[in-house]
């Protein structure tokens, strides 16, 4: 025991008699019984191997058994430090092995700073670019040096595989517990390491320990991690704190798989029944970046007691948070998850659609109170909505899911549209909607009629100021920038509610309705000729019936009417008879009576 400082001073300390016995108690030994026997080997000469698993407790209890150079050279104490600095921390395995071992001795470990050692290694490797070191990384499965050739016995061969990810060290530090885990993504963000790969590794420590959370992995990946180098153990956590501490570490950034991550992170809280600090800061970080949810991630199960089948308290709350949240966050997909980067503009609206898409889910819930529909209707603004559409569906779902309310209080729900922001065939169906009350209907109608008329209006200024000949396009000028200020309201009205259909039907119709005069005049026309001709056919005619036009062609001559037998009565010819020239008479008469009805 002379190379053990702690038991040459006990021994020390003892009377000097001649038979000089003392038993020693080891309080809080560093390392257990298995360490302790390593001491003893080496203090009786026995061979001894150092290695990453062993170095940390050795390195321990050496400082606690005070096995200095002064009770020994080259003593015990020494060649720990020397192999702990020389091969272990230059070395991402034995540094991974060695930080994991640090906690079955973490106060000594962290007396020594060897713990905090082993986090300062790890994290400089990461934040440097593996193609520089010869660390052996074992995520491919074979053993292969980070630049990507591959290694037999130690050499390269030079054959390559492929380049080093960002995200090749999240599958070593997953084995780490809670506490060691949150120690040294703390010490990797005061190194530099950039937020989206902290994001990144968070989020995969989570998704290995959290139940539920796989599923709200947007893109899974292909690559197999194994390891193949080394074995790890892993680490019991406690779900609870889990969570809570990884809410701690998640960074004030924006993105579409860190929104779904966070979402389905929040439905895991509400389940273990988290802190209430814990629920509020994860309500807000999702608050923050809301435009960038979706509806299937928006829509948590109520887990409480509550009746309604969605926590939709919930869901105000994080609306409440987007509209008090601040800009200027940076946008960023966390690596190996391959997400397309969201537009930032207009976050406003698509959280209106959001939200009205939210509203139609859960309007078919028969416990869903009409004031939380409401509340959670009116928390955005008017100008996040365009058009009302969204509403309009989520009410007459709603309407339709709760058939006993009254009339009253479907107009106070109506009360939340805006009429003049429904589109053509919103307002059509409204207009035939017998779920909606009388007065509603009728506002609707109204609003209907103002909308075709004002965009009637816009639709034919349009049509004039495009059919105006070139020779007056000065005049034309003015008159057509007097209709733009006047008709801009209806020029919107008519782009927002896709009236581009009915103008082209207008000018259709305008084309249709000239070919029709056209040929109206062109049958005017032919009518007046025919009835020219049926004049003059009808003179002709009447000319011919007659007898003496008759005899005339023929060349014969008449006999004397009664009336001229009167007019030469000096004339010594007999008469003729009136039973010859009555019914001659009266068969003329018949012929010009025919001819006068045609």
């Amino acid at each position: 025991m002379s190379k053990c400082g702690k038991f040459a001073l006990n021994f020390e300390k003892l009377p000097s008699t001649h038979d000089r016995t003392s038993t020693t108690k080891l309080e809080e030994f560093p390392g257990g019984p298995e360490t302790f026997l390593f001491v003893a080997k080496f203090c009786y000469g026995i061979r001894v191997e150092f290695t990453a698993r062993n170095i940390v407790m050795v390195y321990c209890a050496a400082d606690y058994l005070e096995m200095t150079d002064e009770y020994g050279e080259d003593n015990l104490l020494s060649k720990a430090e020397s192999f702990f600095h020389k091969n272990v921390l230059r070395n991402w395995k034995d540094s991974i092995l060695a930080l994991q071992s640090c906690e079955s001795c973490m106060p000594s470990a962290e007396k020594l700073h060897i713990l905090q050692k082993c986090l300062n290694a790890v994290s400089m490797m990461v934040c440097t670019d593996p193609s520089l070191f010869g660390w052996p990384m074992m995520m491919y499965g074979s053993l292969q040096s980070p630049g990507g050739s591959i290694l037999w016995n130690g050499i390269n061969t030079g054959a390559r595989i492929r380049s080093a990810e960002s995200d090749w060290w999240f599958e070593d530090i997953s084995y780490f517990s809670v506490g060691l885990f949150e120690r040294l993504i703390k010490t990797m963000d005061a190194r530099g390491v950039r937020p989206e790969h902290l994001a990144g590794a968070i989020m995969y420590y989570a998704r290995k320990y959290l139940p539920g959370l796989g599923r709200w992995q947007s893109v899974q990946s292909g690559k197999a991690r194994t390891v193949a180098s080394f074995s790890l153990t892993r680490a019991t956590v406690d779900l609870k704190v889990l969570l809570e501490s990884i809410e701690k570490l998640l960074p004030k950034k924006k993105g579409k798989s860190f929104c779904r991550f966070l979402l389905g992170l929040l439905r895991v809280a509400l389940i273990l029944g988290v802190s209430q600090k814990c629920q509020e800061s994860l309500e807000r970080k999702i608050g923050m970046q809301l435009e960038l949810a979706s509806l299937d991630g928006l829509l948590i199960p109520s887990y409480s007691d509550s009746d309604t089948l969605y926590n939709n308290d919930c869901v105000e709350r994080i609306i409440h948070h987007f509209m008090s949240s601040e800009s200027g966050l940076t946008v960023f997909s966390p690596p190996s998850l391959d997400i397309e980067p969201s537009p930032s503009s207009e976050p406003l609206r698509k959280v209106a659609r959001l939200i009205d898409s939210y509203l139609a889910e859960v309007a078919s819930d028969v416990n869903l109170k009409p004031g939380k529909i409401r509340s959670l209707a009116e928390v955005l603004p008017e100008s996040s909505r365009p058009l009302h559409d969204g509403l309009y569906r989520a009410l007459d779902i709603y309407f339709k899911a709760h058939p006993w309310l009254s009339d009253r209080e479907k107009e106070e729900l109506c009360n939340i549209i805006d009429y003049q922001k429904l589109s053509v065939d919103a307002c059509a169906h409204a207009s035939q909607n017998q779920r909606l009350p009388l007065r509603v209907i009728l506002q609707v109608l109204f609003f209907e009629q103002m909308h075709l008329r004002t965009a009637l209006a816009g639709c034919l200024n349009v049509l004039e100021a495009e059919s105006a000949p070139t020779g007056q396009g000065t005049a034309r000028t003015e008159m057509a920038g007097n209709v733009t200020s006047t008709s801009e309201s209806a020029g919107q009205i008519v782009q927002r509610d896709g009236w581009v259909a009915v103008v082209r039907e207008n000018r259709v119709l305008k084309v249709d309705m000239e070919k029709m005069r056209s040929r109206v005049r062109e049958l005017e026309e032919e009518f007046s000729k025919i009835k020219q001709e049926m004049k003059r056919v009808t003179k002709s005619h009447s000319s011919l019936s007659s007898p003496r036009g008759v005899a005339k062609k023929l060349g014969c001559k008449l006999l004397p009417r009664s009336s001229d037998a009167q007019t030469d009565a000096g004339s010594t010819e007999p008469t003729p008879r009136p039973s010859v020239e009555q019914p001659r008479s009266s068969r003329h008469s018949r012929h010009r009576k025919s001819f006068s009805l045609f």
